[in-house]
Protein backbone atom coordinates (compact mmCIF):
# COMPACT_ATOMS: atom_id res chain seq x y z
CA UNK A 1 0.00 0.00 0.00
CA UNK A 2 1.22 3.45 -0.88
CA UNK A 3 2.41 5.60 2.32
CA UNK A 4 1.51 9.10 0.44
CA UNK A 5 -1.62 8.15 -0.56
CA UNK A 6 -2.73 7.05 3.05
CA UNK A 7 -4.74 9.41 5.08
CA UNK A 8 -3.48 12.13 8.06
CA UNK A 9 -5.14 14.25 10.71
CA UNK A 10 -3.70 17.84 11.08
CA UNK A 11 -5.62 18.74 14.49
CA UNK A 12 -9.13 18.79 13.59
CA UNK A 13 -9.07 18.32 9.62
CA UNK A 14 -8.72 14.73 8.24
CA UNK A 15 -7.06 14.55 4.81
CA UNK A 16 -7.48 11.44 2.40
CA UNK A 17 -3.73 11.39 1.61
CA UNK A 18 -0.49 13.09 2.20
CA UNK A 19 0.00 14.65 -0.73
CA UNK A 20 -0.20 18.76 -1.15
CA UNK A 21 -0.30 20.94 -3.86
CA UNK A 22 1.70 23.86 -2.53
CA UNK A 23 0.79 27.39 -2.67
CA UNK A 24 1.79 29.43 -6.01
CA UNK A 25 1.29 33.07 -6.13
CA UNK A 26 0.20 33.97 -9.60
CA UNK A 27 0.01 37.56 -9.13
CA UNK A 28 -3.01 37.94 -11.02
CA UNK A 29 -5.52 39.41 -8.01
CA UNK A 30 -7.61 42.05 -8.85
CA UNK A 31 -6.94 44.60 -5.97
CA UNK A 32 -6.43 42.28 -3.64
CA UNK A 33 -9.22 40.09 -4.40
CA UNK A 34 -9.39 36.56 -6.26
CA UNK A 35 -10.51 36.55 -10.38
CA UNK A 36 -11.48 34.63 -12.95
CA UNK A 37 -7.65 33.25 -13.15
CA UNK A 38 -7.99 32.21 -9.67
CA UNK A 39 -11.19 30.28 -10.31
CA UNK A 40 -9.45 28.76 -13.85
CA UNK A 41 -6.36 27.45 -11.65
CA UNK A 42 -7.40 26.66 -8.54
CA UNK A 43 -10.91 24.88 -9.77
CA UNK A 44 -8.35 22.92 -12.02
CA UNK A 45 -6.35 21.51 -9.03
CA UNK A 46 -9.73 20.41 -6.92
CA UNK A 47 -9.24 17.28 -8.97
CA UNK A 48 -5.13 16.51 -9.30
CA UNK A 49 -5.68 13.60 -7.06
CA UNK A 50 -4.10 15.70 -3.65
CA UNK A 51 -5.95 15.48 -0.19
CA UNK A 52 -4.91 19.61 -0.07
CA UNK A 53 -5.12 22.50 -2.29
CA UNK A 54 -3.16 25.05 -0.71
CA UNK A 55 -4.33 29.13 -1.83
CA UNK A 56 -1.40 31.01 -2.64
CA UNK A 57 -0.19 34.07 -0.12
CA UNK A 58 -2.78 36.05 1.42
CA UNK A 59 -2.23 39.52 3.03
CA UNK A 60 -4.24 40.46 6.08
CA UNK A 61 -3.85 44.10 4.50
CA UNK A 62 -3.66 45.89 2.02
CA UNK A 63 0.14 46.88 2.35
CA UNK A 64 0.63 43.92 3.07
CA UNK A 65 0.43 42.56 -0.24
CA UNK A 66 3.90 42.27 -2.26
CA UNK A 67 2.57 43.72 -5.27
CA UNK A 68 -0.75 45.07 -6.76
CA UNK A 69 -1.07 41.57 -8.29
CA UNK A 70 -0.99 39.89 -5.05
CA UNK A 71 -3.93 38.31 -2.71
CA UNK A 72 -5.37 40.05 -0.33
CA UNK A 73 -8.18 38.75 3.05
CA UNK A 74 -8.97 42.68 4.66
CA UNK A 75 -12.42 43.47 4.00
CA UNK A 76 -15.60 42.30 2.35
CA UNK A 77 -14.65 41.88 -0.73
CA UNK A 78 -11.64 39.88 -0.46
CA UNK A 79 -13.72 37.92 1.88
CA UNK A 80 -16.32 37.27 -0.74
CA UNK A 81 -13.85 36.55 -3.39
CA UNK A 82 -12.18 34.19 -1.52
CA UNK A 83 -15.59 32.55 -0.38
CA UNK A 84 -16.69 32.25 -4.24
CA UNK A 85 -13.25 30.18 -5.31
CA UNK A 86 -13.34 27.74 -2.12
CA UNK A 87 -17.19 27.65 -2.93
CA UNK A 88 -16.44 26.45 -6.76
CA UNK A 89 -13.28 24.41 -5.35
CA UNK A 90 -16.17 22.38 -2.52
CA UNK A 91 -18.23 22.22 -6.22
CA UNK A 92 -15.53 20.86 -8.76
CA UNK A 93 -13.36 18.39 -6.57
CA UNK A 94 -12.74 16.08 -3.56
CA UNK A 95 -9.54 18.32 -2.45
CA UNK A 96 -9.87 20.14 1.06
CA UNK A 97 -8.86 23.75 0.72
CA UNK A 98 -6.14 25.64 2.61
CA UNK A 99 -5.27 29.60 2.32
CA UNK A 100 -1.86 30.71 3.60
CA UNK A 101 -1.66 34.00 5.12
CA UNK A 102 1.29 36.06 5.06
CA UNK A 103 2.72 39.99 5.08
CA UNK A 104 5.30 40.67 2.83
CA UNK A 105 7.13 43.31 4.93
CA UNK A 106 9.66 44.72 3.45
CA UNK A 107 9.31 42.73 0.89
CA UNK A 108 5.76 44.08 -0.28
CA UNK A 109 5.53 46.61 -2.62
CA UNK A 110 7.31 44.85 -5.61
CA UNK A 111 6.58 44.97 -9.62
CA UNK A 112 5.04 41.40 -10.33
CA UNK A 113 7.89 39.09 -11.68
CA UNK A 114 7.32 39.52 -15.25
CA UNK A 115 7.63 43.02 -15.37
CA UNK A 116 10.75 43.12 -13.39
CA UNK A 117 10.12 42.15 -9.69
CA UNK A 118 11.81 45.16 -8.13
CA UNK A 119 10.24 48.18 -5.86
CA UNK A 120 7.50 49.82 -7.01
CA UNK A 121 8.13 53.49 -8.09
CA UNK A 122 5.49 56.05 -7.16
CA UNK A 123 4.05 56.18 -10.50
CA UNK A 124 3.46 52.33 -10.38
CA UNK A 125 1.90 53.06 -7.12
CA UNK A 126 4.14 51.79 -3.98
CA UNK A 127 2.88 51.95 -0.75
CA UNK A 128 5.26 52.88 2.44
CA UNK A 129 7.20 49.32 3.53
CA UNK A 130 7.56 48.21 7.06
CA UNK A 131 10.21 45.62 8.90
CA UNK A 132 11.54 44.35 12.09
CA UNK A 133 14.35 46.75 11.17
CA UNK A 134 15.17 49.60 9.09
CA UNK A 135 17.21 47.05 6.57
CA UNK A 136 16.36 47.18 2.77
CA UNK A 137 16.45 44.93 0.47
CA UNK A 138 19.11 44.81 -2.13
CA UNK A 139 19.25 48.60 -3.52
CA UNK A 140 15.34 48.89 -2.49
CA UNK A 141 13.98 51.43 -0.14
CA UNK A 142 14.53 51.32 3.62
CA UNK A 143 11.59 49.91 5.53
CA UNK A 144 10.10 51.76 8.54
CA UNK A 145 10.70 49.83 11.71
CA UNK A 146 7.59 48.85 13.28
CA UNK A 147 6.70 50.22 16.44
CA UNK A 148 4.81 48.26 19.46
CA UNK A 149 1.49 49.20 18.17
CA UNK A 150 2.09 48.38 14.41
CA UNK A 151 3.17 44.82 16.32
CA UNK A 152 -0.17 44.94 17.73
CA UNK A 153 -2.02 45.83 14.76
CA UNK A 154 -0.21 43.05 12.67
CA UNK A 155 -1.32 40.37 15.78
CA UNK A 156 -4.88 41.40 15.25
CA UNK A 157 -4.96 41.57 11.36
CA UNK A 158 -3.79 38.05 11.39
CA UNK A 159 -6.70 37.22 13.65
CA UNK A 160 -9.24 39.22 11.34
CA UNK A 161 -8.00 37.36 8.13
CA UNK A 162 -8.65 33.75 10.05
CA UNK A 163 -12.03 35.04 10.84
CA UNK A 164 -12.71 35.74 7.25
CA UNK A 165 -10.94 32.56 6.27
CA UNK A 166 -13.52 30.39 8.17
CA UNK A 167 -16.33 32.79 7.33
CA UNK A 168 -15.39 31.64 3.69
CA UNK A 169 -15.32 28.41 4.19
CA UNK A 170 -11.78 27.26 4.64
CA UNK A 171 -10.38 23.90 5.93
CA UNK A 172 -7.00 25.14 7.21
CA UNK A 173 -5.01 28.08 7.77
CA UNK A 174 -1.20 28.30 7.12
CA UNK A 175 0.70 30.99 8.36
CA UNK A 176 3.79 32.48 6.36
CA UNK A 177 7.03 32.95 8.57
CA UNK A 178 9.32 32.37 6.25
CA UNK A 179 11.08 33.27 2.78
CA UNK A 180 12.06 36.24 3.60
CA UNK A 181 8.34 37.33 4.47
CA UNK A 182 7.52 39.79 7.56
CA UNK A 183 7.48 37.24 10.04
CA UNK A 184 10.33 35.04 8.78
CA UNK A 185 12.05 38.93 9.09
CA UNK A 186 11.54 38.82 12.46
CA UNK A 187 12.72 35.42 13.37
CA UNK A 188 15.93 35.65 11.41
CA UNK A 189 19.00 37.36 12.78
CA UNK A 190 20.08 38.57 9.16
CA UNK A 191 16.81 41.08 9.47
CA UNK A 192 15.92 41.34 12.98
CA UNK A 193 18.06 43.90 14.99
CA UNK A 194 15.84 45.07 17.59
CA UNK A 195 16.43 44.94 21.02
CA UNK A 196 13.16 44.97 22.92
CA UNK A 197 11.27 42.16 23.04
CA UNK A 198 11.04 41.36 20.18
CA UNK A 199 14.49 40.92 18.55
CA UNK A 200 18.24 39.55 19.92
CA UNK A 201 17.83 36.47 21.46
CA UNK A 202 15.87 32.99 19.89
CA UNK A 203 13.13 33.47 22.27
CA UNK A 204 12.36 37.00 21.81
CA UNK A 205 12.67 36.63 17.66
CA UNK A 206 10.20 33.89 17.78
CA UNK A 207 7.80 36.04 19.93
CA UNK A 208 5.75 37.75 16.97
CA UNK A 209 5.59 34.11 15.18
CA UNK A 210 4.11 32.52 18.63
CA UNK A 211 1.70 35.34 18.83
CA UNK A 212 0.31 35.39 15.48
CA UNK A 213 0.01 31.78 15.98
CA UNK A 214 -2.00 31.91 19.11
CA UNK A 215 -4.31 34.39 18.05
CA UNK A 216 -4.67 32.96 15.00
CA UNK A 217 -5.77 29.51 16.28
CA UNK A 218 -8.14 31.76 18.53
CA UNK A 219 -10.36 33.31 15.59
CA UNK A 220 -10.16 30.00 14.04
CA UNK A 221 -10.66 27.12 16.72
CA UNK A 222 -12.59 24.86 14.23
CA UNK A 223 -10.17 24.67 11.64
CA UNK A 224 -6.15 23.24 11.20
CA UNK A 225 -3.64 26.11 11.72
CA UNK A 226 0.07 25.47 10.42
CA UNK A 227 3.13 27.21 9.33
CA UNK A 228 5.81 27.26 7.23
CA UNK A 229 8.59 27.88 8.61
CA UNK A 230 12.60 28.19 7.37
CA UNK A 231 15.47 25.71 8.42
CA UNK A 232 18.04 27.54 6.80
CA UNK A 233 18.78 30.94 5.27
CA UNK A 234 21.92 29.90 3.63
CA UNK A 235 23.80 32.82 4.60
CA UNK A 236 26.41 32.94 7.95
CA UNK A 237 24.65 34.06 10.96
CA UNK A 238 21.46 33.51 9.55
CA UNK A 239 18.88 30.51 10.73
CA UNK A 240 20.15 26.82 10.86
CA UNK A 241 18.04 23.91 11.63
CA UNK A 242 18.13 23.77 15.16
CA UNK A 243 16.32 27.07 14.93
CA UNK A 244 13.62 25.31 13.50
CA UNK A 245 14.01 22.62 16.05
CA UNK A 246 13.23 25.04 18.45
CA UNK A 247 10.79 27.29 16.79
CA UNK A 248 8.51 23.89 15.96
CA UNK A 249 8.84 22.88 19.69
CA UNK A 250 7.41 26.14 20.82
CA UNK A 251 4.80 26.12 17.80
CA UNK A 252 3.77 22.64 19.29
CA UNK A 253 3.47 23.83 22.67
CA UNK A 254 1.56 26.70 21.52
CA UNK A 255 -1.24 24.58 19.59
CA UNK A 256 -0.07 24.38 16.40
CA UNK A 257 -1.42 21.57 14.56
CA UNK A 258 1.81 20.92 11.61
CA UNK A 259 4.72 22.89 10.38
CA UNK A 260 5.88 22.89 6.66
CA UNK A 261 9.29 23.11 6.73
CA UNK A 262 11.36 25.47 3.61
CA UNK A 263 14.21 27.88 3.24
CA UNK A 264 15.76 30.43 1.77
CA UNK A 265 14.53 33.90 0.86
CA UNK A 266 15.87 36.27 3.45
CA UNK A 267 18.97 38.24 1.64
CA UNK A 268 20.46 38.41 -1.89
CA UNK A 269 23.56 37.44 -0.47
CA UNK A 270 22.42 33.75 0.06
CA UNK A 271 23.52 30.53 -1.45
CA UNK A 272 21.03 28.02 -1.98
CA UNK A 273 22.58 24.91 -3.11
CA UNK A 274 19.50 23.60 -5.05
CA UNK A 275 19.05 19.76 -6.17
CA UNK A 276 16.54 16.99 -6.04
CA UNK A 277 14.94 16.83 -2.57
CA UNK A 278 17.23 19.15 -1.55
CA UNK A 279 15.42 20.46 1.73
CA UNK A 280 13.48 17.22 2.99
CA UNK A 281 16.23 16.84 5.16
CA UNK A 282 15.09 19.37 7.27
CA UNK A 283 11.86 18.67 7.51
CA UNK A 284 13.59 15.57 8.61
CA UNK A 285 15.45 17.02 11.34
CA UNK A 286 12.18 18.52 12.87
CA UNK A 287 10.24 15.36 12.60
CA UNK A 288 12.60 13.81 14.72
CA UNK A 289 12.89 16.31 17.28
CA UNK A 290 9.05 17.20 17.28
CA UNK A 291 5.41 14.69 17.45
CA UNK A 292 3.09 17.23 15.37
CA UNK A 293 3.11 16.23 11.40
CA UNK A 294 5.71 17.93 9.42
CA UNK A 295 5.40 18.76 5.35
CA UNK A 296 8.59 18.52 3.06
CA UNK A 297 8.91 20.24 0.37
CA UNK A 298 12.14 21.22 -2.61
CA UNK A 299 12.42 19.75 -5.50
CA UNK A 300 10.36 16.48 -5.08
CA UNK A 301 9.26 15.68 -8.65
CA UNK A 302 8.68 11.88 -9.17
CA UNK A 303 6.10 9.50 -7.49
CA UNK A 304 9.27 7.42 -6.16
CA UNK A 305 10.76 10.31 -4.42
CA UNK A 306 6.87 11.50 -2.95
CA UNK A 307 6.62 8.11 -1.58
CA UNK A 308 10.32 7.51 -0.34
CA UNK A 309 9.98 10.24 1.61
CA UNK A 310 6.59 9.24 3.59
CA UNK A 311 8.12 5.74 3.89
CA UNK A 312 11.10 6.88 4.74
CA UNK A 313 9.99 9.14 7.71
CA UNK A 314 11.09 11.93 6.58
CA UNK A 315 8.26 14.04 6.88
CA UNK A 316 4.44 13.13 7.00
CA UNK A 317 3.43 15.25 3.78
CA UNK A 318 4.68 16.37 0.34
CA UNK A 319 4.10 19.48 -1.24
CA UNK A 320 4.53 20.01 -4.62
CA UNK A 321 4.48 22.98 -6.82
CA UNK A 322 6.15 23.71 -10.36
CA UNK A 323 4.51 19.69 -11.01
CA UNK A 324 1.61 20.57 -10.49
CA UNK A 325 1.79 23.67 -12.80
CA UNK A 326 3.35 21.22 -15.54
CA UNK A 327 0.91 18.49 -14.70
CA UNK A 328 -2.60 19.33 -12.85
CA UNK A 329 -3.18 15.63 -12.65
CA UNK A 330 0.08 14.83 -10.89
CA UNK A 331 -2.03 12.94 -8.15
CA UNK A 332 -3.67 10.91 -10.65
CA UNK A 333 -0.04 10.27 -12.32
CA UNK A 334 1.33 9.29 -9.06
CA UNK A 335 -1.06 7.35 -7.60
CA UNK A 336 -0.94 5.03 -10.48
CA UNK A 337 2.69 4.51 -10.35
CA UNK A 338 2.69 3.60 -6.79
CA UNK A 339 -0.19 1.39 -7.27
CA UNK A 340 -3.26 3.36 -5.52
CA UNK A 341 -6.49 4.24 -6.64
CA UNK A 342 -7.13 8.12 -7.24
CA UNK A 343 -10.78 9.78 -6.84
CA UNK A 344 -11.62 10.97 -10.32
CA UNK A 345 -14.81 12.02 -10.87
CA UNK A 346 -17.94 10.59 -12.71
CA UNK A 347 -17.06 12.11 -15.75
CA UNK A 348 -13.32 11.82 -16.22
CA UNK A 349 -13.60 8.18 -14.95
CA UNK A 350 -12.94 6.68 -18.85
CA UNK A 351 -9.92 7.99 -18.76
CA UNK A 352 -8.70 5.88 -15.39
CA UNK A 353 -6.53 3.27 -15.55
CA UNK A 354 -6.72 0.64 -16.93
CA UNK A 355 -10.02 2.00 -18.53
CA UNK A 356 -8.05 4.15 -21.10
CA UNK A 357 -4.82 2.05 -22.28
CA UNK A 358 -3.34 5.40 -22.84
CA UNK A 359 -1.94 5.36 -19.37
CA UNK A 360 0.03 2.36 -20.26
CA UNK A 361 1.10 3.68 -23.27
CA UNK A 362 2.53 6.40 -22.11
CA UNK A 363 4.32 5.16 -18.80
CA UNK A 364 4.75 1.36 -19.03
CA UNK A 365 6.00 1.81 -15.02
CA UNK A 366 1.96 2.05 -14.45
CA UNK A 367 1.27 -0.49 -11.70
CA UNK A 368 -2.36 -1.90 -12.66
CA UNK A 369 -4.96 -1.26 -9.93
Amino acid sequence: MSELFSPIELGPLKLNNRLVVAPMAQYSAEDGAHGQWHKAHLGGLANSGAGLVMIEMTSPTAEGRCSHGDCGLYDDRTESALAETVALLRAVGPARVGVQIGHGGRKAAMQVPWNGGLALTSAEGAWPTMAPSPLALGSGPIPREMEPKDIRALIDAHAQAAARAVRAGIDLIEIHAAHGYLLHQFHSPVTNKRTDDYGGNSENRMRLLIEVLQATRAAAPEVAVGMRITASDWIEGGLVPQDAVALARSLEAAGCDYVDVTSGGIDPAQKVEVGPLYQVDFAATVKSATSMPVRAVGMIATPEQAEDVIASGKADMVALARAFLANPRWGWWAAYRLGANPSLPVQAQRAGHPAWAGWQMADPALKVC
